[in-house]
Order: structure tokens, then C-alpha cells, then sequence
């Protein structure tokens, strides 16, 4: 009796199971899977003579991408720099709200620090357009002697448009590590005589750093593929991959080289999450084991 009982209990719980994944399934499919499988398709493509795409099986396409070398040469700079500065923005804010700030003034605080997001981010980059503009910040410089100060449609406006636009995608992450933090392991380092500076070095930030992590992850993938940020703040003369996709397929209506671009930095961005990921999560277990 046992025998069939067994059976028939595996084999309703595999259905129950699959029920449940059936609509994350479809959606995974259908919304990531197969549009992924055509854009790999068309990457092996060729240009029609009208534009668009020809059925075709070649590599031209992915020989080519030298030739789109400097959007990818500014994606990959700075992408993972504005990623970094981000994060220098974000941790001593997650910090202050996490450790510093009293529990009842916290939530209120981190509201704050999402207020941004309430309004359209072309809003928010037309309004830095004016502040790094001419009639902005150059002018207040040039008041002082600092004439011919140049800030917008250069890398350094797309960094500050980057802090700006992703700092309430990054503090999130951190604060929850921080705010997580058990409190005992701190009184325990200044027992036995580290500084605090020690002490953050040593518990704190290890501790931390899967909130920098998944922070950094939601930041740098947005980053990659960001068109509005260097269209805006970079005025054409900074040029993510973002920008060249928009160029390959309305413009130059360059399907299939668009489709390698695309996959390119699919890979590209798989490939640096995997790495990253891996390394500062096994720096968080190592210091977890220490601690232990």
C-alpha cells in the first residue's frame, strides 16, 4: 500500500509544482527566451537592400563590431565608474539611515531619498542640462575667474547624471545589509581594542557587502543600456551602446549588426555580473567565516 501511496503523492506534488511555474514559465519564455532567440537569429543575419533583415548565415556581423569600438569603449568605462561612484555616494547615506539615525526618523528618510524617482527621469536630465549648461554652474565658475569651464556634453556630466539618477536604486541595497547588522559584533571588535576605523574595515563593510552587490548589479546593468542619460547629458558626443543600438535599428535600419551589438553586450554584461558577483560574495563568506 505504502508503495502506491509513494508514487502517487511524487507525482501530484510534481504537478502542484508545475502548476505554479506555469505562468512564470510562459512569461520567462515568451517575454526573454524567445525574443533573445530571434535577436540571436538576426545577429547571424544580413542586411536587406531596404533595410531590415535577410535571411542569411554569416559572421560579418560580429567582425564588424570594431567598428561601433568606441560606444563600446565608452559603455565599458563609464559604465563600471559611474557604477563605482554610485556606490561611494550611496554607502555613507545607507549608513547614517541604518546606524546613525534614530528607527522612527528612518522609513521618513528613505522615502526621501527615493522622492527622486517620483518624477520623469527626461525631466530630471533636462534640469541638469540647465544647471551644467552654459547659463549653470560654467557661469558661477567664470564669476570667479574661471572662464572656458566646460561640463556638459563631456564624460564628466554623464557621471554626475549617473549619482543622480541611480543613488535611490543603490542606497536601498545597502542600508537593508547595514540595518541588518548585528550590533554585538561591533561592541565585540571595540572590546578587544580596534579603532573604528578598524572596525568598519574589518566588520562593517564585509558585512555589507551583498547590499553593495545587488546595488551595483541593478545600477551597472541600467548603466550598459542607458540611451537617454549620454543622449541627454553626453549631447551625442558621448556614445553609449545604448545609443548605437537606436542609430543601427531606426536610423541605418541595420538589423542584424544591431542584433550582434545586442548580443555582444548581453554577453559582455553576463559575463562581468557573473564575475563580480562571485568575487564579492566570496569575500562577504570569507569574512563571515572569520567572524564566526
Amino acid at each position: 500500500m505504502w508503495e502506491v501511496l509513494v508514487p502517487m503523492t511524487s507525482t501530484r506534488s510534481r504537478t502542484v509544482t508545475a502548476l505554479l511555474l506555469a505562468p512564470a514559465g510562459t512569461f520567462f519564455f515568451f517575454l526573454l527566451i524567445l525574443p533573445l532567440a530571434v535577436v540571436v537569429i538576426y545577429s547571424f543575419g544580413a542586411r536587406a537592400a531596404e533595410g531590415g533583415y535577410a535571411p542569411a548565415f554569416t559572421f560579418d556581423n560580429y567582425l564588424n563590431l570594431p567598428a561601433r569600438g568606441k560606444a563600446f569603449f565608452n559603455t565599458l568605462t563609464l559604465a563600471p565608474f559611474g557604477t563605482l561612484l554610485t556606490a561611494l555616494f550611496a554607502y555613507p547615506m545607507a549608513y547614517f539611515l541604518a546606524v546613525k539615525v534614530r528607527p522612527k526618523w528612518r522609513v521618513t528618510l528613505l522615502v526621501l531619498v527615493m522622492a527622486p524617482f517620483w518624477t520623469s527621469q527626461l525631466l530630471r536630465y533636462y534640469a541638469w542640462i540647465m544647471i551644467l549648461g552654459a547659463k549653470g554652474i560654467p557661469s558661477w565658475l567664470a564669476a570667479i575667474g574661471l572662464a572656458d569651464f566646460r561640463i556638459i556634453n563631456t564624460p564628466w556630466a554623464v557621471l554626475i547624471g549617473a549619482v543622480y539618477g541611480f543613488l535611490p536604486l543603490m542606497v536601498p541595497p545597502i542600508y537593508v545589509s547595514l540595518e541588518k547588522l548585528d550590533k554585538r559584533l561591533l561592541e565585540a571588535s571595540a572590546d578587544l581594542g580596534a579603532d573604528p576605523w578598524r572596525t568598519f574595515l574589518q566588520v562593517t563593510l564585509p558585512l555589507s557587502l551583498p547590499g553593495i552587490a545587488t546595488g551595483s548589479m541593478l545600477v551597472f546593468i541600467l548603466l550598459m543600456g542607458d540611451y537617454i542619460l549620454p543622449q541627454f547629458l553626453g549631447g551625442g558626443k558621448v556614445f553609449f551602446i545604448g545609443n548605437a543600438l537606436v542609430d543601427l535599428f531606426l536610423q541605418s535600419r541595420n538589423w542584424p549588426f544591431g542584433a550582434a551589438v545586442s548580443m555582444s553586450l548581453v554577453v559582455i554584461m553576463f559575463v562581468t555580473i557573473v564575475v563580480y558577483m562571485r568575487f564579492l560574495l566570496a569575500r562577504s563568506g570569507q569574512q563571515r567565516a572569520r567572524l564566526v
